[in-house]
């Protein structure tokens, strides 16, 4: 589904995998396998080989997927056990309108591709239809809020979330949307590589149409009217770097101001769609491409319109419909623009599908089957640890002032932390799994999904809520409630091992946590308050100063060639970069906090300071495709896989230490020049 709810969380990973797994077995307690290493490699040279040599020689990537690494084994491996858990229900007869009846219900209507490929694409044809019938464009915004309903993205997001100046509030917002292609660059840029791109997207837009009982004639006309319209709005869209400016994108108005500086769209008609009634103030995160929409709205033909909103249904419909509809959005989507060979197989779409649209429901499941107590009580403890780490960190500061300090821990001490699964779960029960047909539940979901947000507005923000599954193998930050929230799925093997002692635990998880705390008080994160709030606290100069030495790991990134010709994005990447700086920092002093006074042992003839850092380092195991790294290169605000290792460390002295790297080596960089913040 095309739809978008902007919260401004920081996650350890871009993708949110789902699923839950058991336990790896462990042979002794470094935590370390040491296939996974690559011991030829020179550690100064490349400590990504070094460390996930092994690991990536023993995971080539299939055709299922551009990228392949730790979290992705994870995820799988958990993949299967929630295929387990669903199947059970699905294989079963449930009560009407239990939690094993939509889960069972839905999973099977996913899974039967015998109906899908009989019905084509005639679950969407009424949808088609009525878009086709608009008569006048007093019709169009209407369509749209319907569509939103429904979960189909159009011209623009609109969502309810907290205030970002005033956190306890939700409050309605907006921002831009309406490109398929998720960045402008793709609509813009002309090398040769993002023209062919943009030329397969055009080729994708008529199969579409086509598939959806349109003639070659009338396809071609569509894309044309597609490929207007989203261009238009590309122009003047922000790109993945302006959206990280939290105060660039915010501009709160009245309900008359809106309409008064975004004319050309009736949003009357807009919001009685929604259901949303009685808005006396909203934030509007980027008034120009929504400026953009109105005048399209009022120049151009209302047949255009109809090609665009037509597509965006059919676009979202297509990975629920018959065979032929997955198969082209896959050659495009999954080929073309990731690089990838072959699909999944039915059965992960559809866990997938289930995971996304009854998320807690199967996360129940997983908590009650697969959550150890005794993981969740050592994770609680590393937090406090990590904490009290990060407090010392600050207080070390010499370019921090005194009174900065201050608010920073109470910042810190004020942190939200959220570890394992919510202690309320989401109420399904008004959400209906009928057997009509697997789109027409898809709709569902998503209309119940949406009511629920846009039923929060004027009311107070509900800081226990949960913004990721139990069964996610990720972790965020949240700015506007200053929280951490650590799923139950990441408590696994590598991140976390309750057989293995603090050097492997502080080096993988602990970094997760550390790096979780840090996006508190990264680019982004540091200009919200203890409350949430987006304030300045700094004190005079304070924020100067930290943004000279930030702009040390930009440049440092933007230097970084990850192809041939194509270098990273240091200033997109800055807050991820930051807080794997920090987490590096904050976790090795709370793991050397931890074992002062005792010691830890060689073991697999690495240090324990040495096994911090490959425990760390194992984490980023992984290979991807070419297609998939300018993916990432022009959208993801993580760093890649190999330079979350060979990027972060050389910034990191205890990191020398451990390996006695030396000026010699390649990775070496002189202390002046290295990052020095947290």
């Amino acid at each position: 589904m095309k739809t978008k709810q902007c919260v401004a969380i920081a996650a350890i990973i871009l993708a949110a995998m789902t699923g839950c797994s058991s336990q790896k077995e462990v042979k002794n307690t470094s935590g370390l396998d040491l296939t996974n290493m690559d011991t030829t490699a020179v550690a100064g040279q490349d400590f990504f080989q070094y460390v996930c040599g092994g690991w990536n020689k023993k995971h080539p990537l299939t055709a299922e997927y551009s990228r392949f690494g730790s979290f992705d084994l994870l995820a799988e491996n958990n993949q299967k056990q929630i295929r387990e858990l669903i199947e059970g229900l699905a294989s079963q007869k449930a009560e009407a309108g239990s939690a094993a009846q939509k889960i069972g219900d839905l999973y099977n209507l996913a899974m039967d591709s015998v109906t899908l490929n009989k019905q084509g694409y005639e679950p969407i044809k009424a949808q088609l239809d009525k878009i086709s019938a608009l008569k006048d464009k007093s019709e169009i915004i209407p369509m749209v809020a319907e569509l939103r309903m429904q979960g189909i993205g159009t011209y623009f997001n609109s969502y309810v979330y907290a205030d970002p100046k005033n956190s306890s509030l939700n409050l309605f917002q907006m921002g831009q949307g309406g490109i398929n292609l998720g960045e402008k660059e793709y609509y813009l840029d002309n090398d040769s590589i993002t023209s062919n791109i943009r030329e397969q997207y055009k080729n994708y837009i008529t199969k579409l149409f086509m598939l959806a009982g349109f003639s070659n004639e009338e396809a071609t006309q569509k894309m044309n009217d597609v490929m207007e319209i989203e261009t238009a709005i590309a122009k003047v869209s922000r790109s993945a770097t302006e959206l990280r400016d939290p105060e660039a994108n915010y501009h709160k108005m009245s309900y008359a101001d809106l309409k008064k500086n975004i004319s050309g769209i009736d949003w009357d008609a807009y919001l009685k769609g929604l259901g949303v009634a009685n808005i006396d103030e909203l934030n509007v995160e980027q008034v120009e491409p929504i400026q953009e929409v109105g005048r399209l709205i009022n120049t151009l033909p209302l047949s255009k319109h109809i090609s665009y909103l037509q597509y965006n249904l059919i676009d979202a419909a297509a990975s629920c419909l018959s065979d032929d509809f997955v198969n082209a959005r896959f050659d495009f989507y999954g080929k073309v623009l990731s690089g990838r060979q072959a699909n999944q197989p039915r059965w992960k779409r559809a866990v997938n599908s289930v995971n996304s649209l009854l998320g807690e429901l199967v996360g129940q499941m997983y908590v009650e089957k697969y959550f150890s107590a005794a993981a969740k009580e050592r994770m609680v403890n590393l937090v406090k640890n990590l904490q009290s780490a990060l407090g010392e960190r600050i207080n070390a500061q010499e370019w921090m002032s005194d009174s900065t300090k201050v608010r920073a821990q109470e910042k810190l001490a004020t942190f939200h932390v959220k570890v394992g699964y919510p202690d309320k779960w989401k109420d399904y029960s008004d959400l209906k799994v009928e057997k009509d047909s697997y789109w027409a539940n898809v709709c569902r979901a998503a209309e119940w999904s949406t009511k629920d947000n846009y039923s929060r507005l004027g009311k107070p923000v509900d800081k226990d809520e949960w913004l990721m599954t139990p069964q996610t193998v990720n972790a965020y930050y949240n700015p506007s409630t200053n929280e951490i929230c650590f799923p139950a799925a990441i408590l696994q093997y590598p991140f976390f091992d309750m057989d293995a002692d603090d050097a492997f635990n502080y080096g993988a998880i602990g970094v997760v946590i550390g790096h979780e705390m840090t996006h508190g008080f990264d680019d982004q994160g540091r200009q919200f308050d203890k409350d949430g709030n987006l304030k300045d606290w700094w004190a005079e100069g304070d924020a100067e100063r930290f943004n000279e030495r930030a702009k040390v790991m930009v440049d440092f990134f933007n230097k970084i060639e990850v192809l041939p010709g194509l270098y990273a994005n240091g200033e997109l990447t800055l807050g991820e970069n930051l807080a794997d700086h920090g987490g590096l920092n904050v976790a090795y002093l709370a793991y050397k906090n931890a074992t002062k006074d005792a010691p830890l042992e060689d073991k697999d003839g690495f240090t324990a300071d040495q096994r911090f850092f490959i425990a760390y380092a194992t984490l980023w195991a992984g290979n991807i495709r070419d297609e998939q790294i300018r993916v990432y290169t022009k959208s993801d605000p993580h760093s890649l896989g190999r330079w979350r290792v060979n990027g972060a460390l050389p910034h990191i002295q205890a990191w020398y230490d451990a390996f006695n790297i030396t000026e010699k080596d390649p990775l070496y960089v002189a202390p002046e020049n290295r990052v020095n913040i947290w």
